[in-house]
């Protein structure tokens, strides 16, 4: 079982989220939290020596790329050539580094999702995923609020429409949309590949490291051992807009990493 780590506790603090000038510090933190490899923003995928600085960076910390995350408005045709050309240049770098996951988000519409939306959404998530296989990379859903809200209109009809498609759940975010981590893994536990890993405390905020909430964990680890999970899993911090570090971004992902392990078991 493979526990990493997302960037975006650092990209919230980067202009335009951008990591790519900060990744060297990345890297050595999440090596120093004893994580066993990163998840990437897309974003750090697009420069033209990306490819190059990554491995090396991969290499002098000894921390594998697992895969990268990957959002866009999957929903309007009007920019699925333009979705499908980022995705193309961001699938073959990332095999390229060796990384094996990819993690999508369809984008949030302004209104609920048509039956034409959903349609348009889930033809181009088969033509990423055909992009995905061909790299030998596993395209996964991840959701933010937006796919699980309103009775999870969103994320149904792409599960309608795409049987077979797996899935990598926020399981934060699955809370703050109203839906119960635990129902949901024993529900769809057999298209679970991925997993985000956060925490919040009683008061709805997040919690500066995982272990300092009171999201029950334990009930989440056994409902994740009752499906047989065997995918990676990835801490992805966050933190809220006026919120102020008691300590190192570093220590949180170390802090967060133990806690994983004392209670998932991985």
């Amino acid at each position: 079982m493979i526990v990493g780590a997302h960037p975006w506790a650092y990209a919230a603090t980067q202009p335009k989220n951008d990591i790519y000038p900060i990744l060297d510090q990345i890297f050595a933190d999440m090596s120093y939290a004893g994580l066993d490899g990163i998840e990437l923003m897309h974003t750090a995928l697009r420069p033209a020596d990306s490819v190059e600085t990554i491995r090396a960076l991969s290499k002098k910390y000894s921390l594998p790329v697992i895969g990268t995350s990957f959002g866009g408005n999957l929903w309007n045709r009007e920019q699925h050539e333009a979705i499908l050309q980022d995705a193309r240049t961001v699938v073959n770098r990332l095999a390229d580094v060796g990384g094996w996951t990819f993690g999508v988000s369809v984008g949030k519409a302004p209104q609920p999702k048509t039956p034409a939306q959903l349609d348009a959404q889930a033809q181009l998530l088969r033509g990423i995923s055909a992009l995905c296989r061909s790299r030998g990379v596993m395209l996964n859903l991840h959701n933010h609020t937006y796919e699980v809200e309103n009775n999870m209109h969103d994320l149904k009809g792409t599960l309608s429409r795409i049987p077979d498609v797996k899935l990598g759940p926020d399981l934060n975010w699955l809370l703050r949309g109203g839906v119960d981590p635990v129902s949901f893994i024993r529900t769809y536990g057999s298209r679970i590949v991925f997993l985000h890993l956060r925490d919040q405390k009683a008061d709805g905020k997040w919690s500066e490291a995982m272990g300092e909430g009171n999201m029950d964990y334990v009930a989440i680890g056994k409902a994740l051992r009752e499906v047989k999970f065997s995918g990676e899993a990835v801490i992805e911090l966050a933190h809220e807009g006026n919120f102020k570090p008691t300590r190192p971004l570093r220590d949180s992902l170390k802090m967060s990493r133990a806690y994983v392990k004392q209670t998932l078991g991985f």
